[in-house]
């Protein structure tokens, strides 16, 4: 069973960084597309990175792009978030999520939609607050 960890998440002011991760065990696929998404109250779960590790071919939510940085390591299993310039509106609980690929073309399309629903295997978050 694909399980999945996120931390590093904290209090930050606006215009400081944070960079969680997202330990993952029990891979047993040839690839897989792991997502970052967040929550805020009130708000539906968005897509805000995905990284596809076929390729390592990355998708950004345009409210992220060039601020926020998907990567990883592959050695050991972790997927990281770097977070930069961060926003009050950047504030929720961020997860990282996982899905099993096939080819490339289901890999990048996954990562552009970013679905919640295209993704089976889950984290159970970590709190990022943005303010002074």
């Amino acid at each position: 069973q694909l399980q999945l960890a996120e931390s590093g998440g904290g209090l930050v002011q606006p215009g400081g960084s944070l960079r969680l991760s997202c330990v993952g065990s029990g891979f047993t696929g040839d690839a897989y597309n792991i997502a970052w998404f967040r929550e805020a109250p009130g708000k539906e779960r968005e897509g805000v990175a995905c990284l596809s590790t076929n390729d390592d071919s990355t998708h950004y939510a345009d409210s992220v792009q060039g601020r926020f940085t998907v990567s990883r390591d592959s050695a050991v299993n972790i997927v990281y978030l770097q977070m930069n310039s961060l926003r009050p509106d950047d504030t929720a609980v961020y997860y990282c999520a996982a899905t099993e690929v096939r080819t490339i073309v289901q890999a990048v399309g996954k990562c552009i939609l970013m679905d919640p629903a295209d993704n089976e295997y889950w984290g159970r978050g970590t709190q990022v607050t943005v303010s002074s």
